[in-house]
């Protein structure tokens, strides 16, 4: 691994919680490393993955031509696309060429994505006036330069075929298309006479929203329709209560979360983990701690030192006893419970010493979905620590809790079903898929006169309405929206709108009898009230460019302006006696969690999220019952075994995965999948495309969002296939049967103690023995590229496996190839467990080619295919390529890709140009039969 730079981890031998946090010091274990049970039991079918790298059978049994040709170019429509067309003139060349616009020349643009309650800056490259490629902002405040997941795919999104491209009224004799002026001559009078009875019947609901253009209007509605109602819903909160947390990693030496994953699925994930790989340095001999209490295996987890796998519903317990060892309630608190012999009580003593030890420079947060009484014992443990105005703060939330959201919307449902609501207006959202379960949204739906559905893609709730209007792409659109932080941000259209859509800025604007306003126009009155109008017009040039305007920011609360706690503070349950954590004395509960690829559901059309391997299940484009290994074993289910859940009378029926490391006695459940009107990626009833996955919010209740007690589980005697990566290119197991003691090295990892006597470790650890090599080794002189990967600050993410398909026009294969090892991802992130099956840690390991001097893969190409550059590169010459696979063979780290098909030709039987302006014109489109693999971004170097 001679590219690739390794600084220590901070990790303990231990495997169980140690019972101080002071064993940082202790020596790594020599047990071996193992991506899944199949490789640790060295079972047939782990065998049977390695004996057929490159599986030439092509098998397509029970799959459907249409379905093989859908999934072939991944994200466009093939059937029917031919009749899909726009107005010629947006892709005529320019009249005029712009004033400094040379044509191929890249260029960056600014702007922002509202997401989840913040806005998450951008930097936007277009090329001849189409975008390509997302970064990430360097000058916001929440960005840093950096993006995730859903910033980077935003692209396909915007290219999709599928989006909305109509306007749709649905009458009693059928669907009718519509323009927008007729929708308006429509809206116009409808809403006219909604004043004219102050809005009595009118209900809006839209998604949470930052934008203060939208604020503006949502004010002005109200004030001009008083009697009408506006209602927020969003599926996936990271709040509680009225107040918003405030992290800074940075400044915490000692971080615990309670069921919180900061840097998986929280809005300002990038900001947390860049802050927190602050503290990962080993400054002045010293890196942070982190312990981590979860249900379920997340990204947080497999950062932390120390992790207690526990049922969510038991987090509050914990918080509970963690606070009564803070504020030494008992005497010596700590002591008390470390006479308590259960492992969560030894934990909690370790716990509240490093703490009480870190005052002022340690936190303590607990996961949106926990209850309220977690979060008042949390606020008040950081309180007593000092930590309030040091590592963490608080300010006033603009996102509604959750818990008041579900209350109004089951009265607004009540009123949908008395007839109360005679026009419904929908900014967004889907409410007929992701509402509650025991909210029947579709049947209220149904019986509201006029509704009306602003939204990307005609989806489930689309479908039900009596108008759908198609909206514009952010990336197609100006506004505005504020950062975690209030931080203002500008969102402007990096192209004209691809289908005619509108903002819903827009469309409050025409409702309100504001047309024809244009949503610059809208932004700009707004920004005036914020940065005053002197200057303006250079002002606004100045935050265009910048996509942020600093300053602005929410007001923070002293701590006397937290509000009353309850006195005495919440019990949270009884503190749990010895084996409550054990699957024996604990009813199974079930616990929801956002897809770590497709969120909530809204990015389900999306091919690369949905190809993108799940962190830590390594499952792509399915979601499962994932349990713990007892759990399974005590329900007598193994992997794949379709099993049916059964909660609160509901029920569905999934496969199960099991994850070591998951919390005895909680089975854990994925949203977003199991869409049927997605589109032709995501599933779509429509066109008789199955929904990919199962959808899991048919089990989740407006009293048990995140977790709830009482699930049952009957297996069904069938199984279910599941398309896992997780043991897809294991690298030298052959063979090696009875060579445990050298598995381990393919991971060089160790401790803070080890590191400062060692701090070039891993060049020691050789996995193969010497070699004399028959080359002579080549000499560089000038320029060698490499690629550095701090391995204790990656948090596995998946951001870079997206941005690098983005950049390299890297196809995606479908469900069905990726069963026979067929994935083209040119940078994969291998997930190894390491110790006990109840209770693993995990090591995260990125893995590309290493372009290494004495590459292998070069002396066997028969063309001369594979060769070095004088800058250090092992350069592809596709077009000499003829598919031997012998450098495929030839490669220690597994990492080239075999191109089995001619994905990119699909575009043009297709006929489907939209799709052609996602491409990176700076990076080849391979033809099938060759080779591919990282390049280091060639095209950036030169």
């Amino acid at each position: 691994m001679k590219k690739m730079h390794i600084i220590s981890s901070s990790r303990t031998q231990s495997l169980t919680p140690s019972p101080s946090p002071k064993g940082r010091g202790e020596i790594i274990s020599s047990r071996p490393y193992w991506r899944s049970l199949g490789e640790l039991n060295d079972t047939p079918e782990f065998r049977a993955f390695l004996e057929a790298e490159f599986r030439t059978k092509d098998d397509t049994a029970g799959i459907s031509r249409r379905r093989w040709l859908q999934l072939m170019g991944a994200s466009f429509v093939l059937a029917g696309a031919a009749s899909c067309r726009w107005e010629k003139r947006e892709l005529l060349p320019f009249d005029k060429r712009p004033a400094n616009r040379t044509p191929g020349k890249f260029e960056r643009f600014a702007t922002s994505i509202d997401m989840a309650g913040a806005a998450l800056g951008l930097m936007v490259t277009c090329v001849d006036g189409r975008p390509i490629k997302i970064e990430g902002n360097p000058k916001h405040p929440y960005s840093l330069g950096a993006t995730n997941v859903f910033a980077q795919a935003a692209i396909l999104e915007l290219y999709d075929p599928d989006r909305s491209q109509n306007i749709v009224q649905k009458t009693g004799q059928g669907e009718n298309f519509k323009s927008w002026d007729e929708f308006a001559a429509f809206g116009l009078p409808h809403f006219a006479e909604q004043r004219v009875n102050r809005g009595q019947g009118l209900a809006v609901l839209s998604e949470v929203s930052t934008s203060p253009t939208l604020a503006a209007k949502r004010k002005q509605l109200l004030a001009d329709f008083p009697k009408a109602i506006w209602r927020e819903y969003e599926p996936i909160t990271h709040e509680s209560g009225n107040l918003r947390t405030h992290l800074s990693l940075d400044k915490a030496d000692v971080v615990v979360c309670l069921d919180a994953d900061l840097f998986g699925n929280h809005p300002v994930a990038v900001k947390l983990a860049r802050d927190f790989a602050a503290g990962r340095e080993a400054k002045g001999g010293k890196m942070n701690r982190l312990y981590a209490i979860e249900s379920c295996y997340s990204i947080t987890g497999t950062m932390a030192d120390h992790r207690l796998p526990m049922r969510s519903a038991d987090i509050a317990s914990f918080a509970k006893m963690l606070h009564r060892a803070i504020s030494g309630q008992s005497g010596n608190a700590t002591d008390d419970i470390q006479s308590e012999d259960t492992v969560p009580a030894r934990f909690v003593a370790a716990v509240a010493k490093d703490l009480l030890s870190h005052k002022g420079k340690s936190l303590v947060i607990a996961g949106g979905g926990q209850s309220q009484d977690a979060e008042l014992l949390v606020r008040d443990i950081n309180q007593k620590l000092d930590n309030v105005g040091n590592t963490v703060n608080y300010t006033e939330t603009p996102v509604e809790d959750q818990r008041q959201q579900i209350e109004q919307l089951k009265s607004l449902v009540a009123d949908m079903n008395d007839g109360k609501i005679n026009t419904l207006l929908m900014l967004g959202g889907n409410p007929v898929y992701n509402f509650p379960a025991d909210v029947d949204f579709a049947e209220a739906q149904i019986k509201v006169p006029t509704s009306i559905h602003l939204c990307l893609y005609r989806n489930e709730t689309s479908l039900g309405c009596t108008w759908h209007l198609p909206q514009a792409h952010f990336l197609e659109s100006w506004g505005d929206a504020r950062a975690y932080d209030g931080t203002y941000c500008i969102m402007q259209p990096m192209i004209e709108p691809l289908h005619g859509g509108k903002s819903a800025i827009e469309l409050m604007a025409i409702i309100l009898g504001e047309a024809p306003k244009t949503a610059l126009d809208l932004v700009q009155t707004t920004a005036k009230k914020i940065i005053g109008a002197d200057d303006f017009d250079k002002r606004w040039r100045e935050i265009v460019h910048d996509g942020i305007l600093l300053g602005g920011m929410f007001e923070k609360k002293e701590v006397a302006e937290l509000g009353p706690h309850p006195n005495p503070l919440p019990t949270a349950g009884a503190v749990p006696g010895k084996g409550t954590f054990g699957i024996e004395n604990c009813k199974l509960e079930i616990v929801f969690r956002p897809s770590p690829a497709i969120y909530d559901g809204r990015f389900a059309n999306n091919g690369w999220l949905q190809e993108m391997p799940d962190p830590l299940t390594r499952l792509t484009w399915d979601n499962a019952a994932v349990m713990s290994p007892k759990t399974a074993a005590k329900l007598g289910v193994e992997d794949s075994t379709l099993v049916k859940l059964i909660y609160k009378g509901r029920q569905v029926e999934m496969p199960v995965y099991i994850l070591p490391g998951q919390a005895n006695g909680s089975v854990a459940v994925t949203l977003g999948y199991g869409r049927t009107a997605a589109g032709l990626v995501g599933g779509s009833a429509a066109d008789g495309v199955p929904g990919v996955g199962i959808d899991a919010y048919k089990l989740r209740t407006s009293d048990a969002m995140y977790f709830g007690a009482g699930l049952s589980v009957e297996p069904t005697g069938k199984k279910y296939a599941l398309a896992v990566v997780e043991d897809h290119y294991a690298i030298d197991r052959i063979g090696m049967k009875g060579r445990a003691d050298r598995l381990g090295e393919l991971v060089r990892e160790a401790t803070l103690e080890e590191y400062k006597k060692h701090p070039d470790f891993a060049k020691h650890v050789v996995h193969h023995p010497p070699l004399k090599s028959l080359w002579q080794e080549q000499k560089f002189e000038g320029r060698r590229w490499a690629m550095t990967i701090d391995l204790a600050k990656c948090t596995g993410c998946g951001a870079c496996v997206i941005a690098c398909m983005a950049e390299n026009n890297v196809p995606v294969v479908g469900r069905d190839r990726i069963f026979r090892n067929r994935e083209m991802h040119w940078l994969r992130v291998d997930r190894y467990f390491r110790g006990d099956v109840d209770n693993p840690q995990i090591v995260l390991q990125p893995v590309a080619c290493h372009h290494c001097e004495m590459a292998p893969c070069e002396g066997v190409c028969p063309v001369a295919a594979t060769v070095h550059s004088k800058e250090g590169l092992n350069d592809m010459v596709y077009n000499r390529c003829v598919g031997t696979r012998y450098c495929g063979n030839n490669c220690p780290y597994k990492v080239r890709r075999f191109n089995f098909f001619n994905y990119h030709k699909q575009y043009e039987e297709a006929r489907n140009e939209i799709l052609k302006m996602a491409g990176n014109p700076q990076v080849t489109v391979r033809s099938r039969g060759v080779m591919e693999k990282c390049s280091y971004c060639v095209q950036r170097i030169q």
